[in-house]
């Protein structure tokens, strides 16, 4: 019997030493009172090992390499060969004209009944005839119990137990006994196990099962495609210039123009009032309305409702479709409790590579949230850094880190020369048996980039949450100029609705930045109130906020962009599932308005710092080339990036209260 560990063992890697077999499991035997006190004989020691190891997978094999001409294996094997020759003499012997078959010792091994893990069950293994004739050399039981019982029926009138071994009958019932009891492990229908004890089909569907364990989840089933090894080069290329603003520039003038050769033509006459709104649906008002029945468990109200939304929205639609459509598929799971489990298969299906590159591209060239918010960081660490020779920076959420060539180019063309550059990193560690792999292939490609611009640079990636990194684990140097940096990373923090009787894992943050004395805390937030307790209430902020989201990309973006949709698909639909499906600790997005964040941050000992003149009236100037409806706005020390009057993101700086 052949030892397996437990999931939980084999996701912790924990490799535990199988223990003997136990003839008690598969053999049955009577128990002799006198055995103790008598001579055993060597047959019958051998003849128990011999049953134990014929349940074992390729026994056949190394037991006649050991024992090839053993008495008691030959002895054991003729019963079984002379059953054997009896039902399939036909099959063997087709046109010989023979009608029995003398089988050497070797031929008698191979017809033992054992468990084929390439096959997945029982067979009889029998010896193609020498005369050369075509045949299968495996006949195939038609199944374990089928097999076991038809054996022992034909065993047991026609054997007799040999005069010189009186135990070999029941060593024979034993092992279909054994059998029997194997079958039990074994799956039904069309399915197979293999050696590892997964299931195997014949018709080769090799896809992740849902419910399968994350070490199976974790390995790879197949090699990077040519995509994606594609990608992987181009990110290295784009990690060691950083964006390209000229090819970004060209794609956003692709974007315009074929956003404006989309747009239908004006009509011609006079419009009738009222005519074309007969066929008009308000969508977002059918949401609000699903999502009170649903908050009721009003079953039979919500679906009806469901049922109208799914008429009238589409993932490729107008914005508005396209937010009906993800949305109906969040109060759908929240309705049937499945919230939880769609979540996770979400975050278990990661972007590729390729996949992140695409939507990158698309979100730099078509919105400027992203840019602006590279130059409020990256303007705010060189104004910091002047006159110094030692730059510390602790990044919370690094992921691909897109943000830091761009610092690193600028840092290498000051005056003076370069400093010397640290960088600290810290993100969520991802599941499977490598959790630092993405911090780990991000420092990489940074250190190369500061290689080729000869920049000092030292990298450190930290995989643990966020909460959990101490102050004093992060070797905070006094002659360094220390920056924290966080961009939107703490709203999948808990807060105290969630953590009640300690403190919550945000203000454990707010503290630990505190004591870590920054010269510059640099924060970036999404405003917006998805941390609600009430779900109704949450459900209408993040309506109107993405509403805002998904008219943005489709003023900017047309309808038939690839690229739109992962960015809708990966970004947006898979938040707005957690922030309607999910509840607890399940809801992992969590996002307030920037004046809670003020309030908490200011509990916490910080203080708001002012924004740099320079810096806004560049970002002024980046956003005055985008779409007129990208707006910036000050409110006292924070920066706001709204999209037609919607406050989406707010940006600011902090440090400790007695550094000010």
């Amino acid at each position: 019997m052949v030892f397996t560990p437990a999931p939980s063992e084999l996701q912790l890697g924990v490799i535990m030493e199988s223990a003997a077999p136990s003839s008690s499991v598969i053999l049955d035997l009577p128990h002799d009172n006198n055995a103790a006190a008598s001579h055993v004989d060597d047959d019958d020691l051998v003849l128990p090992y011999i049953s134990r190891m014929l349940m074992e997978e390729t026994v056949v094999e190394r037991f006649l390499d050991q024992y090839p001409d053993h008495p008691a294996v030959l002895h054991a094997q003729q019963p079984f060969a002379e059953i054997l020759s009896d039902t399939s003499s036909d099959a063997l012997h087709s046109g010989t004209g023979s009608s029995s078959v003398e089988l050497t010792p070797l031929q008698l091994a191979a017809a033992v009944p054992c468990y084929s893990p390439d096959i997945g069950r029982f067979t009889t293994a029998v010896p193609r005839p020498c005369s050369g004739e075509q045949g299968n050399d495996i006949q195939d039981s038609a199944s374990l119990s089928g097999t076991a019982k038809e054996a022992v029926a034909d065993v047991e009138p026609n054997i007799s137990p040999p005069a010189e071994s009186s135990s070999m009958h029941v060593m024979i019932k034993a092992f279909f006994k054994g059998m029997e009891e194997a079958e039990k492990f074994l799956p039904g229908g069309g399915d197979t196990v293999d050696g590892r004890g997964r299931k195997k089909r014949f018709d080769g569907d090799d896809e992740v099962a849902e419910g399968r364990s994350s070490k199976q989840m974790a390995a790879p089933l197949h090699p990077d495609s040519e995509e994606e090894a594609a990608a992987r080069e181009m990110l290295d290329k784009l990690m060691l210039s950083g964006y390209d603003a000229r090819a970004g520039a060209d794609l956003q003038l692709e974007l315009r123009i074929a956003v404006e050769m989309e747009k239908p033509p004006p009509p011609r006459g006079r419009r009738r009032r009222g005519g074309g709104a007969r066929n008009m649906v308000d969508l977002p008002t059918l949401l609000i309305r699903c999502a009170e029945a649903v908050a009721v468990n009003d079953q039979r109200g919500a679906a009806d409702l469901l049922e109208r939304i799914r008429r009238h929205s589409s993932p490729t639609g107008d914005g508005t479709q396209r937010l009906a459509h993800y949305f109906a598929e969040g109060l759908e799971a929240r309705m049937a409790g499945k919230g939880r489990q769609l979540y996770r298969s979400l975050v278990a299906k990661r972007a590729s590579v390729a996949g992140v590159l695409k939507a990158y591209h698309l979100y730099m060239a078509s919105c400027c949230f992203l840019p602006v918010q590279f130059i409020f960081s990256n303007e705010t660490i060189c104004n910091a850094i002047a006159g110094r020779k030692k730059l510390h920076v602790v990044h919370y959420g690094l992921g691909y880190g897109f943000q830091w060539p761009d610092l690193l180019q600028c840092l290498a063309h000051r005056e003076g020369g370069p400093p010397e550059v640290r960088l600290t990193a810290i993100d969520t560690p991802q599941p499977g048996f490598h959790p630092a792999r993405i911090i780990e292939e991000t420092g990489r490609r940074l250190r190369d980039c500061a290689r080729q611009l000869n920049v000092p640079f030292k990298f450190r990636g930290i995989a643990m949450r966020s909460e959990n990194v101490r102050a004093e684990e992060l070797d905070i140097d006094p002659n360094e100029v220390l920056v924290v940096n966080n961009m939107f990373h703490f709203e999948k923090l808990m807060d105290e609705s969630v953590i009640v009787e300690r403190p919550n894992p945000r203000d454990i943050v707010l503290n630990t930045i505190k004591k870590m004395r920054p010269k510059v805390f640099i924060h970036g937030v999404n405003n917006g109130s998805y941390s609600a307790s009430f779900f109704v209430t949450r459900f209408r902020e993040a309506l109107y906020n993405f509403m805002a989201l998904f008219d943005m990309m489709d003023t900017v973006v047309p309808r038939d962009n690839d690229k739109r949709l992962l960015v809708e698909q990966d970004i947006f639909a898979r938040c707005a599932m957690n922030i309607i499906a999910c509840e607890g600790t399940d809801r992992v997005i969590r996002a307030q308005s920037y004046k809670q964040w003020e309030a908490r941050s200011e509990r916490a000992g910080l203080r708001r710092l002012p924004l740099e003149p320079d810096i806004v009236e560049m970002i002024k100037h980046k956003v005055k080339e985008s779409h007129k409806y990208f707006v910036i706005n000050e409110d006292h020390g924070w920066l706001l990036q709204a999209w037609k009057g919607r406050v989406l993101h707010a940006l600011s700086t902090w440090t400790a209260v007695d550094d000010i």
